[in-house]
């Protein structure tokens, strides 16, 4: 029986990586592991209800990094922790990457307060493999220009994601025994080519 490990999707609104989610916990599935799929914020009652403040009310960012923080910690206590501890594996829609991306990079949030948090909230946990979908801003900015119902971060202007897009590269670089970069300017099927050989890594 293979250890449960926790594996997050990060990326740019736009990048495709919530397209790409699905499918790879399916792959897993397929390949007889017990699979639970979440996302942030959200992932718990407290969490959604938050998420649907956080996505479309207007706040100060410190505001918006506690809260995140806050739906985080409930979504690791209640959700993240008891399923890994079960035996299964957790793939989750956004994680503490998100926050120093989006409130750190986007917004100018202090990376030290970043780090507190991170420390105070899942000091013994990081996931064990962190796929971030890279792609130029304005290919993001395209795919999304269909959607007709953005919420709060969606419409942000380009110098924001280039922010965001250039947080998370410096995040991967960072870590980079725990990230997986995917070009997700290629066409789909490509990116699930790459994806294949994450999943045979595992």
């Amino acid at each position: 029986m293979s250890i449960a490990k926790f594996i997050t999707f990060e990326g740019v609104d736009g990048a495709g990586k919530s397209t790409h989610l699905a499918w790879f916990a399916e792959t897993l599935r397929q390949r007889g592991m017990d699979v639970l799929v979440t996302r942030e914020p959200g992932g718990t009652p407290l969490g959604e209800r938050l998420r649907e403040i956080l996505l479309n009310q207007p706040m100060h960012a410190e505001t918006e990094v506690l809260l995140m923080f806050a739906a985080r910690l409930e979504h690791i206590e209640q959700v993240i922790k008891p399923a890994l501890q079960r035996g299964t594996w957790v793939v989750s829609d956004r994680f503490s990457d998100a926050s120093f991306a989006y409130q750190g990079g986007g917004r100018g949030v202090p990376l030290e307060k970043l780090e507190q948090l991170e420390r105070w909230v899942h000091a013994d946990l990081q996931p064990d493999l962190t796929l971030l979908f890279d792609i130029p801003v304005e290919v993001a900015r395209q795919r999304l220009s269909n959607n007709t119902s953005l919420d709060r971060f969606e419409q942000e202007q380009s110098s924001f994601f280039e922010k965001v897009r250039q947080a998370y590269l410096a995040r991967c670089k960072k870590h980079p025994q725990r990230f997986a970069l995917i070009d997700a300017s290629q066409p789909p099927d490509k990116v699930k080519v790459d994806l294949e050989k994450v999943v045979t890594s595992l």
